[in-house]
C-alpha cells in the first residue's frame, strides 16, 4: 500500500526533505482525553496492550488528534521478557513489577528465546496488521523494541531503580551468565522485530533508556555488541537507536549501521552533529518539559532547534511526552514543526 504522507521515511532514508518530519515519543498516551476515557474503561494497562483492536485504536489517536507524521505501535518493551517466561505486572502509580526475577543459571537457562519466544507475541502483530489497515497508508507505522541491556535490567531488578545496583552487581559478579541472558534476550527481540516487519511495520526504533548507569567500558562490552547484533540482522526497513544518556558514548552509538540516531535533550546539537557527522539523520531533541511553558516560548525554543539542526533531521522531543502536558502545548509544538520550511 503506497504511504500517502511519506515524509517521516523519506527523512529516515536521508533524503532531502521539504520540511522535518514530526511525531512523539508516547504521544499514543495520557495526554489525549480519549486516551484517558478508553483507559478508565479497562482493567487495566496490560489489557490495552494485549487487545488488538484497542492498541490499534489508541496507536491512531493522536494521528487523529496532532497530525503527526508517524504512528508508532501501542505496546510495551517489557512483552519481550514475559515472552520470554518472565511474567510483569502494571502497578498503578508505580509501574511496572516482576513477581520473579532472574538470579541463576538456572533462570537463564529456563527462559525460552528467538521464535519460540516471539510467537508468544500475536497479539502484538495482529495489532500491527489491524492498524496498518485502518491507518490506510496515512502515514508509515514504528514498531519498537527495548535494547537488550534495558530488558535485562528489568528482569534482574524486577523493577524500575534509581541505580540499577543489582543488574550491575550481575554483570560484575558474573559476567558469563549475563552474556547469557542478553543474548537471549538479542535473539528474541531480532525475532520479535523482524515478525513485526512481515506485519506491516515501516521503521523498527530500539530504546535504550538505561545508558546512564553503566561506565563506557561496560556500555561497550554489555549494551552495544547486543545493539549492533539487532541492527545488523535488520535490513527490511530503517532503524532508529534511541540511547537517552548516551552522549558519553554517542560516537559508538553513531556507528552501528541504523539509520537514525535519537538525542535526548541533554546533547548538545553542535557537538552531536560534529560527533556523529553531518550526513548521519538524527531524531530529537527537544526538553519534554519545554512543552510546560507557553505557546510564545514553545515555538521559539522549537524553531531554534529546526535552524540548528539545519537539516537531516526527524523532529521530536528527547524523551516521551510527559502525561500531564498540556495537549494545546503540544498542538503548539506540533503545528510550528509542519510550519516550518527549509
Amino acid at each position: 500500500m503506497k504511504i500517502q504522507n511519506d515524509l517521516f521515511l523519506r527523512a529516515a532514508r536521508g533524503e532531502k526533505t521539504e520540511r522535518p518530519p514530526v511525531w512523539l515519543m508516547r504521544q499514543a498516551g495520557r495526554i489525549l482525553p480519549q486516551y484517558r476515557a478508553l483507559r478508565a474503561s479497562l482493567s487495566g494497562f496490560k489489557e490495552l496492550v494485549e487487545t488488538p483492536e484497542l492498541a490499534c485504536e489508541v496507536t491512531i489517536q493522536p494521528i487523529d488528534e496532532l497530525g503527526v507524521d508517524a504512528a508508532i505501535i501501542f505496546s510495551d518493551i517489557l512483552v519481550i521478557p514475559e515472552a520470554m517466561g518472565l511474567t510483569y505486572e502494571m502497578i498503578k502509580g508505580k509501574g511496572p513489577f516482576f513477581p520473579q526475577t532472574i538470579k541463576t543459571q538456572a533462570d537463564v537457562d529456563r527462559m525460552v528465546t528467538g521464535m519460540n519466544a516471539a510467537s508468544e507475541l500475536q497479539y502484538v502483530y495482529d495489532a500491527v496488521s489491524l492498524t496498518k489497515k485502518e491507518l490506510n497508508g496515512r502515514v508509515p507505522l514504528i514498531g519498537f523494541s527495548g535494547a537488550p541491556w534495558t530488558i535485562f535490567s528489568y528482569m534482574i531488578e524486577g523493577q524500575g531503580s534509581k541505580t540499577f545496583s543489582q543488574a550491575k552487581k550481575m554483570l560484575y559478579q558474573n559476567p558469563a551468565l549475563s552474556h547469557q541472558l542478553l543474548q537471549k534476550i538479542t535473539d528474541a527481540t531480532i525475532a520479535y522485530l523482524k515478525t513485526k516487519i512481515k506485519a506491516g511495520v515501516d521503521l523498527v526504533q530500539i530504546f535504550d533508556s538505561k545508558k546512564g548507569v553503566l561506565t563506557r567500558k561496560q556500555y561497550e562490552t554489555f549494551a552495544l555488541p547486543y545493539i549492533a547484533q539487532i541492527c545488523d540482522a535488520i535490513d527490511e526497513v530503517p532503524k532508529t537507536v534511541f540511547a537517552k544518556g548516551a552522549y558519553f558514548v554517542l560516537d559508538k552509538v553513531g556507528s552501528l549501521d541504523c539509520n537514525v540516531v535519537g538525542l535526548d535533550w541533554n546533547m548538545d546539537i553542535k557537538q552531536s552533529r560534529d560527533i556523529l557527522g553531518h550526513d548521519k539523520v538524527v531524531q530529537g531533541n527537544l526538553d519534554p518539559c519545554q512543552l510546560y511553558g507557553n505557546p510564545d516560548d514553545i515555538r521559539a525554543t522549537t524553531l531554534q532547534m529546526l535552524k540548528d539542526f539545519g537539516g537531516k533531521h526527524i523532529c521530536n522531543l528527547g524523551h516521551g511526552v510527559y502525561p500531564d502536558t498540556p495537549l494545546d502545548n503540544v498542538k503548539v509544538f506540533v503545528d510550528t514543526v509542519k510550519g516550518f520550511k527549509y
